[in-house]
């Protein structure tokens, strides 16, 4: 009780707020409290720390008058954030509406991450950054929370078809370029592997030599070959050295992005042009061929290329044989290789010649079956007088070639063609293709030759002619042609004569044109000739001389002896001024058979 009499109320009692404070404790009062706060600007980043967290705020000390308040959301990138922890915040307001601090951390992020930015653009830094998403023609990444481009042509020094494979991943990039007007970042991931290449290239070049066994990266396949990335460095390697077998396009059997070895085949002065090869790595395949293989051997394999003159038999990678196109057949008419094989067939072949030093071989096909010329019943198949049928294969001036089996051919000369026309070429007679009945003339196994006829199948008929068309008889005749000499005229049976131009003299001493039909007079016959000699002015002339001596001279001819000075001439009988005709049976019989013929 008696310290409570002893207590000062006047001296504890104030008027108002701070009214029980000298002027020298306020004073001293401010001064405490002037150290703790700090002057602050709007629109700047400063570091506050952290004095509390809530579920939905976090509290931040800044050396204010008063404590800001930031939501949660944006730390997420700090899922560890605690009290104490120091953060950089951005002023948007040093007192709102409400008398709070208005504090941004989201916004303090993105002014710290454009002055990083422009930073590691001025001193040519590298960052890392977060690839987010790919876009057209490139990619998205996140560098310091800005969203930058990264083209697809900056990726890599080598081709990216695949984008996607770069998404979720960190990488380091470089700023190549800032657009402060649409807040675009553009960098680069490119220039930082080709200061890399740029060392590799420079040591690569420096001790390049041929032979020397190299592994690099397919960057690019075409038709001719494969481009290859040695680290920094390009080399082409050709198809025809990426395998010792015949391929048509790298791709079969490589691919895109394969890290593959290769040796240096050569380069030019400036190291520029850089030719690689791939098979030279392993032993040439004709190497390691059997020791039993030899002449007349039997082999198989696949047909990897045909040309006109014949096709190629690959036995094993690398090792391939010729068949030409003569070692298909044994026919000796020869015909397009793909007539027989085409590509990708598996075959059986003979080995005609070997030559591993040069590594060439030839293949025959037609081997595997028997010569036809030498089978046993070819003598008595194609005896003399034996009737057979074949196919018109070539046509000469001379005659035709007639196929009749594989492998056996025959002549048909041009005279042999028919009994009654005179035939030039074989093509007024028959076309290539034309199945032709023929007749065996000659055999002679040993050389290979088989004379053949045609108009052997039927008999001669010129026997009978010469009995139907005796010197002096007169027949109606049709001028098919004329020419300086003559003209041809058309008799009856098919047969062809030929007149003089001083026989064609009418009566009336104009001459005779094509296409008219008169009486003409035989005046020489030739069996063995097949001529027929005719004249239409001896018609009408009574020459009885003149018929006498063309009888007596073809007389003389076929007794084979001219006539003598002192040999009595010979008249012509009366009867050879009509017209003979021979028995008429006989003529019909032969006209018949002849039609037959033509049938």
């Amino acid at each position: 009780m008696s310290n409570q009499k002893e207590f000062n109320w006047d001296n504890f009692s104030t008027k108002g707020f701070g009214d029980g404070y000298s002027k020298e404790q306020k004073a001293d009062m401010e001064a405490m409290y002037a150290g703790t706060l700090n002057t602050i600007t709007e629109k700047e980043v400063i570091k506050g720390t952290v004095v509390g967290i809530n579920d939905k705020d976090v509290i931040i000390n800044i050396g204010f008058k008063s404590d800001g308040l930031v939501p949660v959301s944006e730390f997420r990138d700090l899922p560890n954030l605690k009290i104490g922890d120091q953060v950089e915040l951005f002023i948007e307001e040093q007192e709102n509406s409400l008398g709070q601090l208005v504090l941004s951390r989201k916004k303090a992020r993105m002014v710290r991450a454009w002055t990083d930015i422009e930073d590691a653009l001025t001193n040519d830094s590298v960052i890392e950054g977060l690839v987010k998403r790919r876009t057209k023609g490139g990619l998205i990444v996140d560098i310091y929370g800005v969203e930058a481009f990264l083209p697809g042509s900056q990726i890599d020094v080598k081709p990216i078809r695949d984008f996607d494979i770069y998404v979720g991943k960190k990488m380091e990039v470089k700023v190549v370029k800032i657009n402060h007007t649409n807040d675009n970042v553009v960098v680069s991931h490119k220039v930082l592997i080709e200061k890399d290449l740029e060392k590799q290239k420079a040591e690569i070049l420096n001790n390049l030599e041929k032979g020397q066994v190299l592994e690099g990266v397919i960057k690019n396949m075409t038709n001719f070959g494969v481009f290859i990335d040695l680290g920094g460095v390009d080399g082409l390697l050709h198809i025809t050295d990426i395998s010792w077998g015949r391929i048509n396009h790298p791709e079969e059997v490589l691919n895109l992005d394969d890290k593959v070895q290769v040796v240096v085949l050569d380069f030019d002065d400036d190291k520029k042009r850089i030719s690689l090869g791939m098979k030279q790595l392993t032993s040439h395949p004709w190497d390691a061929l059997s020791a039993e293989l030899e002449v007349g051997s039997r082999v198989k394999g696949k047909i990897v290329n045909v040309a006109d003159y014949g096709a190629f038999l690959e036995l094993a990678p690398g090792v391939e044989g010729l068949i030409h196109v003569s070692e298909m057949s044994w026919s000796q008419h020869l015909r397009n290789p793909a007539d027989f094989v085409k590509v990708s067939d598996e075959i059986e072949a003979v080995v005609l010649t070997l030559d591993k030093d040069e590594r060439k071989m030839s293949l025959g096909i037609k081997q595997l079956t028997e010569d036809p010329w030498t089978k046993g019943d070819m003598s008595t198949k194609y005896a003399v007088a034996t009737k057979h049928k074949g196919v018109v294969r070539n046509l000469t001036n001379f005659g035709l070639f007639l196929e009749l089996e594989e492998g056996i051919d025959g002549l048909v000369h041009v005279s042999d063609l028919s009994w009654t026309k005179k035939i030039k070429h074989p093509s007024e007679f028959v076309k290539v293709g034309d199945e032709l009945a023929v007749a065996v003339l000659e055999l002679d196994v040993d050389n290979r030759r088989l004379a053949l006829g045609h108009k052997q199948l039927e008999e001669n008929p010129w026997d009978t002619f010469e009995t139907v068309f005796p010197i002096g008889s007169v027949h109606k005749c049709t001028v098919n042609s004329k020419n300086d000499k003559g003209a041809v005229l058309e008799l009856p049976y098919g047969l062809e004569g030929f007149a003089t131009s001083k026989n064609l003299e009418k009566e009336d001493g104009s001459n005779v044109e094509v296409g008219e039909s008169l009486d003409f007079k035989v005046i020489e016959f030739s069996k063995d000739d097949k001529r027929i000699v005719l004249s239409h002015s001896s018609t009408y002339r009574e020459d009885a001389k003149s018929t006498a001596t063309s009888a007596a001279a073809a007389a003389a001819k076929k007794a084979g002896g001219k006539k003598k000075a002192d040999e009595p001439k010979v008249e012509a009988p009366a009867a050879a001024e009509k017209s003979t005709f021979g028995d008429i049976d006989a003529l019909a019989e032969l006209k018949e058979k002849m039609e037959g013929g033509k049938k």
